[in-house]
């Protein structure tokens, strides 16, 4: 076992910061996979405890959790795996907190210090095809939003559907480790899209004494290659 050990379904890991604006104390690694490439010994090799499935979801699981270990050791010297909870989330050493993406052959994960921040949530998802986006807006965007949606132009809306969806993720997986309260699309709206690509959100209910109904947050997004990723990240 060898956890400096790069499996053939994973490209090289990279640090390269794929958002427009930069987080302190917090890390950032990313990497490519095809499911294609897994090896039956990917897992012991590594050093990762193996998850049962088909290879898309084994090698999406160790491509993010091999950013996730990358990750961790740049911020905290120590390169430890995340575990899985029962809720399937991922469980990070004391005094870090992060998250885990990935999807169509691209995966991340990005770590902060608890100290610094009290959430952080990251999610890629492919810009879908316009038919999709159409039929799925209405679970995804609150009557605001598809109010909103409907004063863009039409090649403009399948993306920011996407974003929409990537965004509501990426806001549930930066407080539900903390509020440990389910909560759905209809939950939240997305106010603002800057042109810098920082986004503002608000919370449509009471999830917390500290996060009521009207709580704006804030995030951001970057598009790539045909994907939408998004950052929600909270500091104390």
């Amino acid at each position: 076992m060898n956890k400096d050990y790069l499996p053939a379904c994973c490209a090289p890991l990279s640090e390269h910061w794929p958002l427009p604006h930069a987080l302190p104390a917090v890390r950032l690694i990313n990497t490519r996979f095809d499911p294609a490439r897994l090896n039956d010994e990917d897992f012991s090799r590594c050093a990762i405890e193996p998850i049962k499935g088909i290879a898309k979801r084994q090698s999406e699981y160790l491509a993010g959790r091999l950013c996730a270990r990358e990750a961790l050791r740049q911020l905290s010297g120590v390169a430890l795996t995340p575990g899985m909870g029962e809720d399937r989330t991922p469980q990070w050493p004391d005094g870090t907190l992060g998250s885990i993406t990935h999807g169509s052959g691209w995966a991340a994960a990005v770590v902060g210090n608890r100290s610094d921040w009290f959430g952080l949530g990251l999610d890629v998802e492919r810009i879908m095809p316009a038919n999709r986006a159409e039929r799925l807006a209405k679970e995804i965007l609150t009557p605001a939003e598809l109010l909103r949606l409907e004063r863009l132009p039409i090649e403009q809306r399948a993306p920011r559907i996407s974003l929409t969806f990537s965004l509501k993720e990426s806001l549930f997986k930066a407080l539900h480790p903390a509020v440990r309260k389910h909560f759905y699309f209809q939950d939240a709206e997305l106010l603002s899209v800057a042109a810098d690509n920082r986004v503002s959100m608000r919370l449509l209910l009471d999830l917390h004494a500290e996060w009521p109904a009207g709580s704006e947050l804030q995030g951001q997004f970057a598009e790539f290659e045909g994907y939408v990723l998004s950052l929600v990240s909270i500091p104390r």
